[in-house]
């Protein structure tokens, strides 16, 4: 017995909905196959990462590099740079600084070399949570000790800059991709 062609299509219609192909899904995406649902769309899954994004993550891993092995390495020295005064006390402090950002240097090596957009957010909300803190520590010691150190200025200016462009970044890689 043959089929007559508009039972085949309302079995097809039926069969494709079984499998749950065919229709659109939660992204309005209408996949072809199942194949091609459980594999899904690479595009789909692809980061559009920022313009300057890597550079900038480059700059902060090799920034927290270098200070982390310059407050390990020569604590005196780098107290010296940001305050301009000799160090009072003892240089353990100082390389228990290097010693944590040394942690944070992998932590933003690591993001580097990722594509997931969940690991570069939170590398980015670390940094701007460690710029911010440093900002208010350096700000309460000059106010402490009521001297404007040229090299302590700078680096406010600076901190404020880098919690800028890390609060960028972090918006901009958690923004969803616009629909074509």
């Amino acid at each position: 017995m043959k089929k007559h062609s508009q039972t085949d299509l309302v079995s097809r219609l039926k069969t494709r909905k079984i499998l749950g192909v065919g229709g659109e899904d939660d992204d309005g995406e209408v996949h072809r196959s199942k194949i091609s649902q459980v594999l899904g769309n690479e595009i789909k899954f692809a980061v559009r990462e920022p313009l300057g994004l890597r550079v900038w993550q480059l700059v902060s891993a090799v920034m927290f590099s270098g200070i982390a092995i310059m407050a390990l390495a020569f604590p005196d020295q780098l107290y010296e740079a940001v305050f301009d005064e000799e160090s009072a006390g003892s240089k353990t402090p100082i390389r228990l600084y290097g010693g944590a950002l040394l942690s944070i240097s992998l932590i933003m090596w690591n993001a580097l070399y990722t594509a997931e957009k969940v690991i570069i957010r939170w590398s980015l909300l670390t940094e701007a949570c460690y710029f911010a803190v440093q900002f208010l520590v350096t700000t309460v010691s000059l106010v402490e000790s009521s001297r404007i150190a040229t090299g302590a200025v700078l680096l406010l200016v600076s901190r404020i800059l880098f919690i800028l462009i890390s609060i960028y970044y972090y918006y901009q890689v958690g923004r969803r991709p616009k629909k074509v």
